[in-house]
């Protein structure tokens, strides 16, 4: 008698379980359709700046110099590299898309400066308030805690342009 009762009850649940699959799934689609994709890098080609500081990217310190930047291209264009002039110093780095407040006139590198230590922090092309952030360290983190951040930005070029 009990299997009588609630056998009906069972199977209909069964049904309605397997039912709920294409519901289910379409709505999976259409909320990965509506959530924000991860956003590709907004530096185009090379940049190249002369850092007059010691500066911080994630985990390298890096001395004053002259440094190009690039996208890592087998990245997802997430992922970029800092490299001195002459080679020998360099750090990988993730970025996500940052929108300026106003359209820069000139290409940038924008530091965080705490104290006596500056942060590379954000990247834009000149003409275009589309550009890179870079994702805050560890290091960063702990120096915001200890002292506001003051902002310091450094003329940028692109090298592949030059002489044209």
């Amino acid at each position: 008698m009990f299997n009588e009762y609630f056998g009906p009850a069972r199977a209909n649940q069964t049904r309605t379980g397997s039912g709920m699959i294409l519901p289910l799934f379409l709505a999976l689609i259409f909320a990965s359709a509506l959530s924000p994709s991860r956003t590709q890098a907004q530096i185009i080609g090379n940049i190249a700046a002369d850092i007059p500081f010691q500066f911080h990217v994630g985990k390298t310190t890096l001395p004053a110099g002259k440094y190009t930047i690039y996208q890592l291209e087998s990245s997802d264009l997430t992922m970029m590299e800092i490299s001195s002039a002459d080679g020998k110093l360099s750090a990988l780095f993730d970025v996500e898309a940052a929108e300026a407040k106003s359209v820069p006139e000139k290409s940038e590198l924008i530091f965080h400066k705490y104290g006596d230590r500056y942060f590379l922090s954000e990247m834009f092309d000149e003409g275009n308030a589309d550009g890179n952030k870079l994702l805050e360290s560890r290091d960063e983190r702990k120096a915001s805690k200890e002292s506001g951040a003051d902002i310091a930005r450094v003329v940028a070029r692109h090298p592949q342009q030059e002489g044209k």
